[in-house]
């Protein structure tokens, strides 16, 4: 990436409520996925241009209150990157789901909504 500030579409995540329909669905259209995908509880698929496909399962409805799909954004310049933009777009007024912090998965994380509620994720590589 260019510069410190700068964010790049890293991947898009799918809840969905029926994991072996969706992956069936999207193996149609030539995506590839791990023998027993259908079991595990988070999928992904590479895209061309390094764009990730993700799906987790969710419990129906009660999970899907908040929308069905969200927004990976990779931040350069590490977890001062995922910082500071946190605070430039929750200082502009969008909404902060989750302050940044470091995750189990080894990424410093945050999220906010975009201005339809959509979740939006900031992160980098730990």
């Amino acid at each position: 990436m260019s510069n410190e500030n700068s964010v790049r579409l890293d991947a898009i995540g799918v809840a969905t409520s029926d994991l072996p329909a969706a992956l069936a669905f999207y193996r149609r259209l030539g995506l590839t996925f791990p023998e027993g995908a259908e079991r595990l509880p988070h999928v992904e698929a590479e895209l061309p241009g390094g764009v990730r496909l993700m799906f987790d399962p969710v419990d129906g409805a009660k999970d899907l209150g908040r929308g069905r799909v969200g927004l990976a954004f990779l931040c350069a310049g590490g977890a001062a990157g995922v910082d500071a933009k946190y605070a430039e777009l929750t200082g502009a007024g969008h909404h902060g789901e989750a302050e940044p912090w470091d995750a189990d998965w080894g990424q410093r994380y945050a999220v906010v909504h975009d201005p339809d509620g959509n979740q939006v994720d900031l992160f980098a590589w730990l």
